[in-house]
């Protein structure tokens, strides 16, 4: 057998039609994975150098493997990418371990180095207050889907909940036979309970706008309240209908409020759960106190708003050193 890599990568590519019965168009795609991995083993140059061995696919290593996984990362190709480009050499390379001997399959347990994961969004404090605080310049104010979005939302903001949490909370904590609350609101001691994921309850600050939106709110609540629906009537957010509101609901309103009001955002409730725990840490730096407000398990969770926080950090760095500033082209 002709050992050269490109006599090896025929022979391979030949196998796939033939045995494999693969497409025309899918071999094409293992045949440029393959000239890649080559390219990437042996960079062409215009001179080789002086006592250069010949390229031998039979004596790649793992490392080499995974410095060109490496190499295709540093070039900005996406993990998706080179886990596909991973496979086809891992699948020539199990061909070839049939053909000759090879010590190891040298792609096997290389995996594409992992994908990085997208911070995620906050508003700038001013945005968060401005959206919380600021009725639909469309719709009356004093109406009840009004008071209900105000109370809903300076919550939502004042102490970090997920969505499914505030759709959960009860005027009051309810415990009986038939029904037992998920979460309250406790305004006296200004704190709500909720319950988190894992089933895992926690009690969070409520802040003195989001308490006066909900004080606000309670009185058009309670002619929503209706007995026969059930637990729904303990519900602390109500729709028009008196049903609990859904997290879903509370979504579109949100989307809906923040376009009446032309953010530049397409804002969510969790975006407001991110603007909590960035603004909280900005203002603290204590990474221990949002941890336990949002509920993470683990820390890790929590420090990516550090990330965040040290964004905000460079870009005031940028905006007022001296020296950061870039001069002004001639």
């Amino acid at each position: 057998m002709d050992t050269a890599p490109q006599s090896l990568i025929r022979e391979y590519l030949s196998s796939l039609r033939s045995q494999r019965k693969l497409s025309e168009h899918t071999t094409d795609s293992y045949g440029r994975d393959l000239q890649e991995l080559c390219a990437l083993l042996w960079p062409p140059a215009k001179e080789p150098p002086t006592g250069a061995a010949e390229p031998d696919l039979r004596k790649i290593t793992q490392v080499q493997i995974r410095k060109c996984a490496a190499q295709l990362h540093a070039r900005g190709l996406n993990a998706r990418s080179i886990s596909r480009k991973l496979s086809a050499w891992r699948g020539f390379f199990a061909w070839l371990s049939m053909e000759v001997e090879l010590k190891a399959n040298p792609a096997d347990g290389v995996k594409a180095p992992k994908k990085n994961k997208p911070l995620p969004k906050a508003l700038a404090a001013d945005d968060a207050v401005r959206l919380v605080s600021q009725s639909d310049p469309g719709k009356d104010p004093s109406s009840s889907m009004a008071a209900c979005n105000r109370a809903m939302f300076e919550l939502l903001y004042s102490s970090g909940l997920r969505v499914s949490e505030l759709g959960a909370i009860d005027i009051a904590d309810v415990r009986d036979s038939a029904y037992e609350s998920a979460g309250w609101i406790d305004a006296e001691n200004a704190e709500v309970t909720v319950t988190g994921k894992g089933g895992k309850k926690r009690k969070v600050p409520v802040g003195k706008a989001a308490l006066e939106a909900i004080s606000a709110w309670l009185p058009i609540r309670a002619p929503l309240v209706k007995a026969d629906n059930g637990p729904d009537c303990h519900a602390l957010f109500l729709t028009e209908r008196g049903t609990r509101m859904s997290p879903r609901v509370t979504q579109l309103r949100l989307k809906a409020h923040g376009k009446s009001l032309g953010m530049a955002s397409d804002v969510h409730p969790h975006m407001l759960r991110h603007s909590f725990a960035t603004h909280v840490l900005q203002s603290s730096g204590d990474l221990r106190a949002v941890q336990e407000m949002l509920g993470h398990a683990s820390i890790t969770a929590t420090q990516v708003y550090t990330a965040l926080d040290f964004q905000r950090l460079a870009q005031v760095y940028d905006q007022a050193h001296p020296r950061a500033k870039k001069s002004d082209p001639k």
